[in-house]
């Protein structure tokens, strides 16, 4: 470990089960060594206790700790123990993360780099106005960001193009594609794959559940035996389940799985639909990464085509994308990739080849030390 270069990767709460992508970038660099660092520890994912920094360490005085930090960035046995470590940079993920590190950066002399990853980047100044005070206190620093941050990784060109509308300062964007490991994600052979459309993620406006509900209506039509499977809950999941009783014959909500349940799903799914839209907020999808992780697995795709979703979706190639909202365009696109297997063989062996070359996170990870090293360098 010596020979590696420390940083820390920062992330306000360490570190929600959703957050895979963050532990799993950091935890697959061969020479640099990521220590984490963050206001809390937050229930989720596991990470070392020996690289794992937090200001609110429990106890008596752990809140009042955590609210000095966040409203004053006052810190100072957190701020000491980071020091002893000697990083060379601090890699924040999500823009208001990138906010609360700039204190750190500062006190450690060091380059900070932000990674936008979605919401961060989509969401209107409108409703961060109102929102709650993580959302304000970043649009209060914003400016600063943009000005101190050395650079800000953006996982798709539309990010990119949504950092710059905002005016982050285009010189200092770089496109860095989330990654999939491959190694987990990959075709099983022999696998017996059904007439089963697969949703994955949260049930929330931003990921288009509703519309694929009225979709499976019409699909239904055409292919009886067609069944939808919607892995994930959120907050629309009671009208979304009442929607599927009212239109549906054949579907199911199996509430949040283990990822080594999903990847099985995918498996034997027949195609994957999930049919992100602009949320009323602003929200919208950053990169999408269950669509390369499906893809990596044979699975065709259909969905929406808003956002960064042609960025992972080939259309023609490695599924079909009916225009944002169209739910009658994704219908025909679904029940085609279920009536035609050869199609869905095709598209689901281009989609396994388009997926390891651009998105394997090995090649992902080494091209993020590449990033590092021009910063440092």
């Amino acid at each position: 470990m010596s020979s590696k270069i420390p940083i820390v990767v920062y992330r306000d709460g360490l570190l929600a089960y959703s957050e895979t992508f963050v532990r799993d970038q950091a935890e697959g660099l061969e020479r640099f060594v990521p220590f984490y660092a963050g206001s809390r520890r937050v229930e989720g994912l596991d990470l070392p206790g020996e690289r794992t920094v937090v200001v609110n360490g429990g106890g008596p005085f752990g809140k009042t700790a955590e609210a000095l930090y966040k409203l004053r960035g006052a810190a100072p046995g957190f701020y000491r123990r980071l020091e002893r470590l000697g990083p060379a940079l601090v890699h924040a993920h999500f823009g208001p993360d990138g906010v609360s590190a700039m204190p750190l950066a500062r006190r450690l002399g060091v380059p900070l780099l932000t990674t936008f990853h979605g919401f961060d980047a989509t969401m209107t100044d409108e409703y961060a106005r109102r929102s709650f005070y993580r959302h304000r206190a970043y649009l209060r620093g914003r400016p600063a960001l943009q000005r101190e941050g050395r650079l800000f990784l953006a996982v798709s060109e539309y990010i990119k193009g949504r950092l710059v509308e905002v005016g982050f300062p285009p010189e200092k964007i770089v496109v860095h594609y989330n990654g999939v490991d491959t190694r987990l994600f990959r075709p099983e052979p022999g696998a017996e794959r059904g007439p089963v459309v697969l949703f994955v993620g949260r049930l929330v406006e931003k990921k288009g559940c509703e519309f694929l509900v009225r979709a499976m209506s019409r699909v239904q039509e055409a292919v009886p035996e067609a069944e939808l499977a919607v892995i994930g809950t959120g907050p629309l999941r009671a009208p979304l389940e009442e929607l599927a009783g009212k239109t549906l014959r054949r579907y199911r909500f199996l509430g949040a799985l283990p990822p080594g349940e999903v990847r099985s799903w995918m498996g034997r799914a027949s195609v994957l639909s999930v049919p992100s839209v602009t949320a009323s907020t602003g929200d919208a999808e950053g990169f999408g990464l269950v669509f390369a992780e499906a893809q990596a697995t044979g699975l065709p795709v259909a969905s929406f085509d808003g956002g960064p979703i042609p960025e992972v979706v080939a259309h023609g190639e490695t599924g079909f994308l009916a225009k944002e909202g169209d739910w009658e365009g994704l219908a025909s696109h679904i029940s085609r990739l279920l009536e035609d297997g050869d199609l869905r063989r095709r598209m689901g062996e281009r989609g396994v080849e388009r997926v390891r070359e651009r998105f394997d996170l090995r090649e992902r990870t080494h091209a993020l030390e590449e990033i590092y090293a021009s910063v440092l360098r």
